[in-house]
């Protein structure tokens, strides 16, 4: 029997979990933002001020900055504001306690701060460097429309049953009768029996959700045929229900597509920059253990940080791969770099035993 390890798909699209979370990132921005505010004279802040703590007023600028950096929509705007005033009084709570006890003299704190401080002066020089991300034309969206047809006009959508149970029920025992079943409901039978704990569920994907080497495999099996998925502590036993037509049309696609591009643009954009401020810097290792192997790309992961100019991180790498709500995603997985290469492989091609 056949063993996929699948990931989950990001979601990039405003939510009220979504906003919950960022409240819980405004929370967590207190040991950033720590000061000794005692020690301080106090100074009016510009803005209306829509709040007051213990006489440090919350104004409209600092709740429409955090907005902004939610992408929080006009109409989103009434309710999100009213969420993310709390967690701005939360967070004035916090930081002026910690101001008390004296948390922004504390080593950790001042390297966190330091850190901070750093990746926000390298963003902002992308980003006055980068200038408006650079939209592709409508051409080009064609062409990359008419380049991937595994993508758009000929995808294909997987309906899947399952069977989820803990990865240490996945027994040889297991998997043996799973390879001799006829259907997903024998395997149901055989766990009955040997009184061990299943749940059901009902999962669709696309060939936009997966990486090339596994939708493949998943065409290239019947309709009924079992697999196994393990997927950290949990593992699934599938069938594929059904294998459909869903094509997308360029208009439906041509947003996810100009996202797509631009973010790449970008990215290539960025990298080029940071290898020209390599070109011209004298860098030196002091330690030479940590000196790079003289045939690896030049650059890291640290430098990924500040190469984004749009200052979304791992998020707009991924949001093109999203779409909206109660639709299934319209447009090609992120990227695969030289690790998320070898990532894919692990979960999709090197599963298939």
């Amino acid at each position: 029997m056949k063993t996929f390890h699948l990931a989950a798909k990001p979601t990039s699209y405003p939510s009220p979990r979504r906003l919950l979370s960022a409240a819980a990132l405004v929370l967590c921005a207190t040991t950033l933002a720590a000061c000794s505010k005692d020690e301080a004279p106090k100074e009016s802040k510009p803005g209306q001020a829509l709040a007051s703590v213990n006489g440090e007023e919350i104004t409209v600028l600092q709740l429409n900055e955090e907005l902004q950096r939610l992408g929080v929509g006009a109409q989103q705007q009434q309710v999100a504001g009213k969420q993310v005033l709390q967690a701005l009084i939360d967070r004035e709570l916090l930081e002026s306690e910690a101001a008390k006890e004296k948390l922004d003299r504390d080593p950790k704190v001042m390297q966190a701060i330091e850190r901070a401080r750093s990746l926000i002066i390298a963003q902002a020089y992308m980003q006055k460097r980068l200038g408006e991300p650079q939209r592709p034309s409508q051409a080009e969206v064609e062409d990359y429309f008419n380049k991937n047809p595994q993508f758009f006009s000929n995808r294909k959508q997987f309906a899947m049953n399952e069977l989820i149970l803990a990865a240490s029920d996945l027994t040889p025992e297991v998997r043996a009768a799973a390879d001799s079943a006829k259907s997903l409901e024998e395997v149901a039978v055989f766990l009955d029996a040997r009184n061990i704990k299943y749940g059901r569920a009902q999962v669709t994907r696309s060939t936009a959700d997966l990486n090339a080497q596994l939708s493949a495999k998943l065409l290239s099996m019947q309709k009924g045929q079992l697999f196994a998925v393990k997927e950290g502590d949990r593992a699934m036993l599938i069938s594929i229900a059904e294998v459909r037509d869903a094509p997308v049309t360029l208009a439906v696609a041509a947003p996810q597509i100009t996202q797509y591009l631009t973010n790449k643009k970008n990215k290539e954009l960025a990298a080029a920059e940071i290898q020209r401020l390599r070109g011209t810097a004298k860098i030196a290792y002091l330690n030479k253990e940590y000196e790079p192997n003289p045939n690896a790309p030049a650059g890291g992961a640290p430098a990924a940080a500040p190469a984004d100019p749009a200052g979304a991180g791992e998020a707009a790498a991924t949001a093109v791969a999203t779409a909206p709500a109660g639709q299934s995603s319209v447009a090609p997985p992120p990227e695969s770099g030289p690790t998320t290469d070898k990532s894919a492989l692990e979960r999709g091609v090197a599963g298939l035993k």
